[in-house]
């Protein structure tokens, strides 16, 4: 895998693993799907699998465990995208959505929230279904977050050098 910016896919139920290496290979960007099982092997030596032990949180795990600063992470799931924001990662959720410093907070308030309301029957906990302009969303918010990533990266090896 080449230097530079990571993209981590936390791959079990992603809807847009096509869009990501997509965008992916636009910027030379290296890519690793992290997934319980049941990934299709890819050709594309930029693509790389990891299959992880079923555990709950087997794969949340192993992606915080190898991201770095300035990489980034695809996922829905709102305690990882808590743990690699603050590591500097750049984090989007498959409908677009980032997670940043900023947001965080209140996106693990409420999934705490919606959760507690499940818990108590107040809410059956449905989700809206995936759509075309939440698949539109998370091609433009994966395209500006490798520019920013490699914007990073450059300027991290800059300073490295001097």
């Amino acid at each position: 895998m080449p230097a530079g910016p990571v993209i981590y896919v936390d791959a079990d139920a992603c809807p847009v693993k096509e869009e990501v290496v997509k965008v992916a290979a636009r910027h030379g960007l290296a890519v690793i799907f992290v997934s319980n099982g049941g990934l299709r092997p890819s050709r594309d030596p930029m693509v790389r699998n990891v299959v992880v032990s079923k555990g709950a949180d087997a794969a949340d795990d192993w992606i915080a465990d190898h991201a770095a600063p300035n990489d980034i992470v695809v996922t829905a799931d709102i305690p990882l995208a808590a743990r690699t924001v603050a590591l500097g990662c750049h984090v989007i959720g498959p409908n677009g959505r980032p997670f940043t410093q900023e947001t965080i907070g209140m996106a693990v308030a409420m999934r705490d929230l919606k959760q507690h309301l499940r818990e108590t029957g107040e809410s059956k906990g449905y989700n809206a279904s995936f759509t075309a302009r939440d698949r539109s969303a998370f091609l433009s918010s994966l395209d500006q977050a490798a520019r920013r990533a490699m914007r990073g990266s450059a300027n991290q090896d800059k300073s490295e050098l001097e």
